[in-house]
């Protein structure tokens, strides 16, 4: 199994170290280490994503400016044939209605709780790796 490859994106750098500061090398001891890689613009993500790199998993800020994580999510979406599960951080609960809008399989809300974030990415990889098992 190749490592698991986390894309994380906001325009803050303080959440980019705070969900790297969470999720640490391994998330769960079933799961391996991951790699994780930072992004602060949407062009440098999409530039990435062209390069065809196996990604596993998209963890996406809904407050980034001027691209929020949510309109990325959904053009992710979109365009992405098996796109890979996408994790929205959002600033308020009552945001959740937008994160359904934009397809994301799991949502958490500011500030980063690093326990939540943790089992959510730990639940969407090991959901990742089966249905890549069954290809």
């Amino acid at each position: 199994m190749s490592t698991p490859l986390i894309v994380v994106y906001s325009d803050d750098s303080s959440v980019r170290a705070s969900v790297s500061a969470a999720l640490g090398k391994q998330v769960a001891a079933d799961l391996g280490e991951h790699e994780i890689v930072e992004f602060a613009t949407g062009p440098a993500l999409r530039t990435f994503i062209d390069s065809k790199k196996a990604i596993s998993l998209f963890i996406l800020d809904g407050e980034a400016v001027p691209e929020g994580g949510m309109g990325i999510a959904r053009a992710l979406k979109d365009e992405l044939f098996q796109c890979p599960p996408v994790l929205l951080i959002t600033g308020r609960s009552e945001d959740a209605w937008l994160a359904s809008w934009s397809r994301a399989e799991a949502v958490v809300i500011h500030p980063i709780d690093p326990f939540t974030l943790a089992g959510q990415v730990a639940t969407l990889l090991r959901q990742r790796l089966a249905v890549s098992a069954q290809k």
